[in-house]
């Protein structure tokens, strides 16, 4: 080989080293991105719906739809128990 080509493959292999310590590195001790927009998004909602017009009515719909999905959730977890009492109780 050529010094020149040595001195090419030796520069591409530590960047490539140097990126797999990094990434493995990076991987032990990697954090999940959790944002947390839930706040924010409430406090625009409610401006939202406060301002009237076609934003208002939108804001506020989603703010309906938001609570009857919290609703539902609810209902569905008192369903689920409701199943498992009466199958403890013997019920089909």
């Amino acid at each position: 080989m050529k010094p020149r080509t040595k001195l090419y493959s030796v520069r591409v292999g530590m960047v490539t080293g140097i990126f797999a310590v990094g990434f493995f590195c990076g991987s032990l001790t990697g954090r999940s991105a959790n944002a947390q927009f839930g706040d924010v998004g409430g406090e625009l909602m409610q401006k939202a719906t406060g301002s009237g017009g076609i934003i208002g009515s939108a804001a506020e719909m989603g703010t309906t739809i938001s609570d009857m999905e919290k609703h539902i959730d609810g209902l569905q977890k008192n369903l689920g128990v409701l199943k498992k009492i009466k199958t403890a109780l013997g019920g089909r």
